[in-house]
C-alpha cells in the first residue's frame, strides 16, 4: 500500500513538472502533498498501540549550509517529526531528527526533493539591479522559500487530520507527539531556541517560489544546483 501512494504521488508530479500552465501546475502539487499528508494519518497505529521512535543526524553540505538546515529542520517539523540544529560537523550543518518510522520517512523523502528545488530555484533567481547586497538578498530568498513551504505543507497535515475518520486520531497524534518530546529530553534536556535574522530583500520572492514548489517529487539523482555551490 505504501508503494501504491508513493508511486501515484510520482506520478501526480511527473504531471506538475511536464506543464507549463501554473495554474495545473499548482493543482497538481496540490494533489501530491495531500496525498502525502493522508499518507501520513493512514500509517497510524490504532489507539494503545505502542510504538517507539527512532531517530537520524541528517548532514547538510556547505556552503549555505545553515539555510539548508533549516529547511531540513522546517520540512521535518511540519509532518509530525521533532528535529534539532545541532551545529556544524562532517563538513557541514548537521540536524538530529526524531520521529516515527513513517513520519521520518516521509521528510526524508520531501526534505531530499526541496532541497533540490530550492537549489534550481536559486539558480533561476535574477536579483533585481538596484540591489547591492547581492548575498543578502539570496538568502532572504531561501528563508522565504523555506517559510512558504512550510505553511504549505503544515496546511495539507492539518487538512488531513481534520477529515479523517478514524478512531481516535487526536489522541493516538497526542500520545506520538509526547513520545517524541520525552525521546529529545532523554538525548537533549537543554534545549535552547532561536530564530534567524535577514537583512536582504528577497524574502518574498523566495515565499512566491515556495509557493510553486513540488511538495513531493522524490529523488534527488544529480549534485546541487550551482547557486548552492558558490
Amino acid at each position: 500500500m505504501r508503494e501504491r501512494i508513493l508511486d501515484r504521488v510520482r506520478k501526480l508530479l511527473a504531471k506538475a513538472e511536464r506543464t507549463d500552465n501554473d495554474h495545473e501546475r499548482a493543482t497538481f502539487m496540490a494533489a501530491a502533498s495531500a496525498l502525502m499528508a493522508k499518507h501520513g494519518i493512514d500509517a497510524l497505529p490504532p489507539a494503545g498501540t505502542r510504538q517507539v521512535p527512532g531517530d537520524r543526524i541528517v548532514t547538510v553540505p556547505n556552503p549555505w549550509a545553515r539555510e539548508k538546515a533549516r529547511l531540513v529542520s522546517l520540512v521535518a517539523q511540519a509532518v509530525r517529526c521533532r528535529p534539532l540544529l545541532i551545529g556544524r560537523g562532517d563538513g557541514g550543518q548537521r540536524v538530529h531528527v526524531f520521529g516515527f518510522a513513517a513520519d521520518l520517512e516521509r521528510a526524508d523523502l520531501l526534505a531530499t526533493s526541496l532541497l533540490l528545488q530550492m537549489a534550481s530555484g536559486l539558480g533561476r533567481v535574477r536579483v533585481p539591479e538596484d540591489v547591492t547586497a547581492v548575498r543578502a538578498y539570496r538568502r532572504s530568498w531561501l528563508l522565504g522559500f523555506t517559510d512558504e513551504v512550510y505553511r504549505l505543507l503544515s496546511q495539507a497535515e492539518s487538512r488531513a487530520e481534520a477529515e479523517s475518520t478514524g478512531s481516535g486520531t487526536a489522541l493516538v497524534l497526542a500520545d506520538r507527539r509526547g513520545e517524541v518530546e520525552r525521546a529529545v529530553a532523554a538525548h537533549y534536556p537543554h534545549i535552547r531556541m532561536s530564530v534567524p535574522r535577514t537583512s536582504g530583500s528577497g524574502y518574498r520572492d523566495g515565499a512566491a517560489a515556495g509557493r510553486r514548489a513540488d511538495l513531493g517529487r522524490t529523488g534527488m539523482t544529480v549534485a546541487t544546483a550551482a547557486e548552492l555551490t558558490r
